[in-house]
């Protein structure tokens, strides 16, 4: 098997190549390297990883070699959204429609969609659930959901928030940011503590990505909310888990977060089929007070 990633050189991206790769499979890395070549290199001697440097917003002529596209190219996150909403929309929207133009038939794309749909409700969601898009970000991506969907031989895959270590490093996810500010800065301004999400290591996240490969003829066409019903916790929670490792303040802001999502969701529908994530948040911020540690200065973690 055949298999594409693109924005493989990214957060997630990079951990589920190496997991392919584990596994045996080939591997093409579709990526345009714009945070550089470093993330890649501890696989460049793996002779089944081959590695383009394109631009998923030009046409990409060799598609139909793959059997599967896993694709993870994105503008991703609120911040980076709100401030290139032109790009957003080209990388995420348009990008995305080129791309499932030129697939086969018999080709299989799995998507890397979010939870970040769900909005603000506060209430528990499932894959039936309105969604609630309220930010560029989460418009583009469910945009993008939606022609993913058009292909039947596709997966969406609704993220619960990554956290965890990655060659190619974000510190804006929530888990790794707050863990980053108790260690390195001592303090943590809380906006909206009361506010819950859902978390998932990344390399569940990964293990997610090869779950839904190893039962594509039973997911395809389908939806599914990804990460495990034991892990929604509020930011409020979060922070205080660091705490219990970490002496810090914590300060409780009355200002509302302008990316606020409020939600709780469910994962029974991929659960049934035998996923749940295996490494709980404790675990993730064990690892990453771990890695701050060797790592001074916040100009390491450039954001994607």
């Amino acid at each position: 098997m055949k298999i594409l990633v693109t924005g493989g050189a990214g957060y997630k991206g990079i951990v589920l190549t190496s997991k392919l790769l584990e596994k045996g499979y080939k591997v093409t890395i579709l990526d345009n390297f714009m945070y550089g070549y470093e993330p890649v290199l501890h696989l460049v001697n793996n002779r089944n990883l081959s590695i383009i440097k394109a631009d998923i917003r030009n046409k990409i002529d060799h598609l139909s070699r793959y059997d599967v596209i896993f694709h993870l190219a994105a503008i991703s996150g609120y911040p980076a959204c709100a401030a290139n909403p032109h790009s957003a929309h080209l990388i995420n929207v348009q990008a995305t429609r080129n791309i499932l133009r030129n697939l086969g038939k018999n080709q299989f794309i799995i998507y890397a969609s979010t939870t970040s749909f769900y909005g603000r409700s506060g209430k528990p969601c499932n894959e039936k659930t309105p969604i609630n898009p309220f930010s560029v970000y989460a418009n583009t991506k469910y945009m993008a959901e939606q022609i993913i969907l058009e292909k039947e031989n596709s997966v969406a895959l609704r993220f619960a928030t990554i956290f965890g270590f990655s060659p190619k490093m974000r510190i804006d996810l929530m888990v790794n940011d707050f863990a980053y500010k108790a260690a390195k800065e001592g303090v943590l301004v809380l906006f909206d503590s009361f506010a819950k999400r859902t978390f998932m290591h990344i390399t569940d996240a990964a293990r997610a990505y090869i779950f839904t490969l190893d039962n594509l003829e039973k997911m395809k066409g389908g939806i599914y909310n990804a990460g495990g019903n034991h892990l929604n916790y509020s930011k409020l929670e979060i922070a205080s888990m660091i705490k219990e490792r970490v002496d810090y303040n914590i300060i409780d802001s009355q200002v509302q977060d302008k990316d606020l999502r409020h939600f709780i969701v469910n994962y029974d529908k991929i659960e049934k089929l035998g996923f749940k994530p295996k490494i709980s948040v404790e675990e993730g911020i064990d690892e990453l007070l771990k890695v701050y540690k060797f790592y001074e200065y916040y100009s390491h973690f450039k954001t994607i």
